[in-house]
């Protein structure tokens, strides 16, 4: 069965604001959905049954939520709105494929991953031929501008791979390397989604712009809340195991907060150096991070960007849709999944 996409799987009812902006797009949400399924029907049993199984796994579908309110400022019912949606949950997809692979994870929201149902090579074409279904979508857009996004926020995402790999473990890493880095896996797709949305409605180039900029620090703050929520959210919210993240090798802002502090950095750098911790070692830690006051630290991090995602806002035509994106700002900052 398909999830019931009024309100889709992920996204409670505690703020009525976002389930109304999600309501509003019931119709264009339930098309983005047959349209992503029809996409993964292939012949090839595995690799449709592998696609399919994680388009069916739900998910919040933020992104083409954010291409159809941009989309607003100016002609939402082009045709080239609906498919910019769809390409941009399927580059999403992708990625995520991709990424539990790197982080060898067997869940994702709640259910078996792709390579742990199969395996890493199954995995890695399933999300390979998501990606070319994206960019045959993608390829009737007549905007050369959007086109040279799209490229671009395409190979920042594998590089924010890359960068993950080299950076597994790793608990010298600055501030700055973990910024770029979800900068490149998460904060650009959904900047580019807001500003896809509205090229593809006919906007101009600097309006656009505007809003991949708010795209951008919502994406930060976005990833940012992931990374505390992985420590502080538990398994029934995050559909995994908390901790995932530190078990993973991956250093995430609360990691890095708790390394500055010299009576946990001895801990923490003690399991994330041996050769096979045992789950204790890990709880311990974990525990560590969660009652320290990286986790405000974190926080805070997370609303400076919801601040300049406000003043992007502030500064856009007053209008429906910068009143929608106000209010995905303070979604985004009071969730709690």
């Amino acid at each position: 069965m398909k999830p019931e996409l009024s309100i889709p799987m992920g996204v409670k009812v505690k703020s009525m604001t976002i389930a109304s902006i999600y309501r509003r797009q019931k119709d264009n949400l339930k098309e983005i959905e047959t349209r992503l399924e029809r996409a993964l029907d292939v012949a090839h049993p595995i690799l449709k049954e592998a696609s399919l199984d994680l388009l069916r796994a739900g998910g919040k579908r933020i992104r083409p939520l954010l291409a159809l309110v941009a989309a607003q400022y100016g002609d939402p019912k082009r045709k080239e709105v609906i498919d910019s949606a769809v390409s941009l949950e399927l580059i999403h997809m992708a990625s995520l494929v991709h990424d539990d692979v790197i982080d060898d994870s067997d869940i994702r929201r709640g259910r078996p991953t792709v390579k742990a149902k199969w395996d890493n090579r199954v995995a890695m074409y399933t999300g390979d031929f998501m990606f070319a279904k994206a960019i045959r979508i993608l390829s009737a857009f007549e905007n050369p501008d959007a086109h040279r996004i799209i490229s671009k926020v395409i190979r920042d995402l594998s590089l924010g791979e890359i960068d993950q790999i080299r950076d597994l473990y790793d608990w010298r890493q600055n501030m700055r390397r973990y910024l770029l880095r979800i900068k490149r896996k998460t904060a650009i797709l959904m900047a580019l989604s807001c500003q896809l949305g509205a090229l593809a409605a006919g906007c101009g180039f600097l309006l656009s712009r505007k809003l991949y900029y708010y795209g951008y620090f919502l994406g930060m703050s976005y990833q940012i809340t992931d990374d505390i929520l992985d420590f502080v959210g538990t398994e029934k919210q995050l559909g995994k195991p908390a901790g995932s993240d530190l078990r993973s090798g991956n250093i995430t802002m609360p990691t890095y907060y708790a390394l500055r502090n010299e009576a946990l950095r001895g801990p923490i750098v003690q399991v994330l150096e041996a050769e096979a911790p045992s789950e204790e070692e890990w709880r311990q830690v974990i525990r560590l991070i969660k009652s320290s006051d990286a986790i405000e630290a974190s926080k805070d991090m997370s609303e400076r960007y919801l601040d300049k995602a406000r003043t992007i806002v502030d500064g856009l035509p007053g209008s429906e849709a910068t009143a929608l994106l106000r209010q995905i700002v303070d979604y985004i900052g009071s969730r709690k999944y």
